[in-house]
């Protein structure tokens, strides 16, 4: 099992960096966690539209599922073909939202603009999921919309992405003894968000919810171009004793 990072920005990419995006493949298997701005070139160089075998969006904001749009126009018109239409699952009540703004786009030769590429499904955040010879678990983040953190476990090896969260116990409870925490280090050390209402973690943040989760080895992720190494691994040190990870782009994690 190996994760590959797509892209590690925050809602604004760093410049040449994409948004949030983590291929996972595992014996043969490929899926995607979250397809953000600018992800899908990156996602190409190692697993192409239609190698993939399914991608799985945590929660509804734009750096998080946007390069689906230019996802679909290379399942419908690449040159390459799939068998059947890409699976997509989204959080539930999402799929009206995505065929809302899939309305905004005009119809090409009748066809439903998501259809024509995507076989687009709600999970049951209640219920494991089942995604190649493994599952997906969910469950909610501190957010400032419903996001669910995901977890993948095969065969007693597993990988879990905190999406986007405030520190939250039912993150650390879904990341228990997990090999690779990949969380978000959104906030800068010491840096409040606006009016207080908390919907993103720090690097110190993630490092808590790793050390009480039990994980092996966190990811630092989804942080701003103004992220230095104090507000990355240098926040995270002093607080989990496992390897320290800063993601970036085109890294490869193996689990």
């Amino acid at each position: 099992m190996r994760v590959t990072v797509a892209g590690s920005s925050c809602s604004i990419p760093r410049i040449g960096k994409a948004c949030s995006a983590y291929l996972v493949e595992d014996d043969g298997f490929r899926f995607s966690l979250d397809f953000g701005t600018g992800a899908f070139a990156n996602i190409r160089q190692y697993a192409d539209y239609d190698a993939l075998d399914a991608v799985v969006i945590s929660h509804m904001h734009a750096d998080h599922f946007l390069d689906l749009i230019p996802l679909r126009y290379a399942i419908k018109y690449g040159p390459r073909r799939r068998q059947a239409p890409l699976p997509v699952w989204v959080p539930p009540g999402a799929e009206a939202m995505l065929r809302t703004m899939a309305s905004a786009f005009e119809r090409e030769d009748g066809d439903d603009f998501l259809d024509a590429a995507f076989d687009v499904r709600e999970f049951d955040p209640a219920k494991p999921l089942p995604m190649g010879d493994g599952a997906l678990r969910f469950c909610l983040t501190t957010h400032y919309i419903e996001a669910y953190a995901i977890r993948y476990d095969r065969n007693g090896t597993s990988v879990t992405y905190s999406a986007d969260t405030a520190p939250d116990a039912r993150v650390v409870a879904l990341a228990r003894e997990t090999n690779l925490f990949v969380c978000e280090a959104t906030l800068l050390a010491g840096a409040e968000e606006a009016g207080g209402v908390r919907g993103h973690s720090s690097a110190a943040d993630a490092a808590r919810m790793a050390s009480e989760a039990g994980c092996e080895r966190l990811a630092l992720t989804h942080y701003s171009e103004d992220a230095r190494q104090a507000d990355l691994d240098g926040g995270a040190r002093p607080l989990f004793a496992g390897e320290i990870i800063v993601a970036d782009d085109h890294a490869v994690l193996p689990v």
